[in-house]
């Protein structure tokens, strides 16, 4: 089994086995292999993801449940939930946030469920009022820094159909500049403008 958890666009890998994927990555130069736990390696796994040159992590170690809480213990833990919209002609929403292209998304709030949050978010984001949940498709990880703390983000995402005609309305207090909707043919011109995290989990939601 194996957990992966984006640095931006770089992925550290927690694993308890070296699958083909994995693999890939263990044997390039750019890439940091660890397979010791403890406090201090956890630390130097964080540290090493964040320099540069460093494109890719791999953390091996036979117990991933003890892994796991060692690493998420350096974080602060944050639960978000999001969508990937598809509309009746089949295509896919996307919005443009800080240069990127991306997917509606946002933070959980107290007592809310996170399906309730996903919905949510995407109504604010996009404007989109009547949306159907049609299925779960992953959680994601990420890392990154907020005024001096250390965020460990899992988004839940759900894929999402919005029937009818409906205007969209980007989020300008979230940053966001533009919406568009794009068919599945030309989605590639848009995600390689996205972050790899995006990029799976709009692959998710099309297999």
């Amino acid at each position: 089994m194996r957990l992966k958890i984006y640095f931006e666009d770089k992925p550290l890998f927690l694993t308890d086995s070296v699958d083909e994927e994995i693999g890939f990555y263990r044997h390039h130069d750019d890439a940091i292999f660890m397979d010791e736990l403890s406090s201090a390696a956890v630390n130097a796994m964080i540290h090493e993801m964040k320099r540069p040159h460093i494109h890719a992590g791999i953390y091996l170690y036979p117990d991933l449940a003890a892994l796991r809480k060692a690493f998420f213990k350096k974080f602060i833990p944050i639960t978000a939930a999001g969508g990937v919209v598809f509309n009746d002609k089949e295509q896919v929403l996307l919005i443009h946030r800080r240069n990127k292209w991306d997917l509606p998304k946002g933070k959980l709030e107290p007592g809310e469920s996170i399906e309730a949050c996903a919905i949510r978010e995407v109504q604010e984001e996009t404007g989109l009022e009547k949306l159907a949940v049609d299925k779960f498709l992953l959680t994601t990880f990420h890392v990154y820094e907020e005024r001096g703390k250390h965020i460990l983000k899992d988004t839940h995402w759900y894929r999402m159909t919005a029937h009818g005609h409906q205007s969209v309305t980007p989020q300008q207090e979230e940053e966001i500049t533009r919406i568009v909707w794009t068919d599945t043919a030309t989605l590639p011109d848009y995600t390689r403008h996205a972050y790899t995290l995006i990029a799976e989990t709009l692959d998710a939601a099309l297999s």
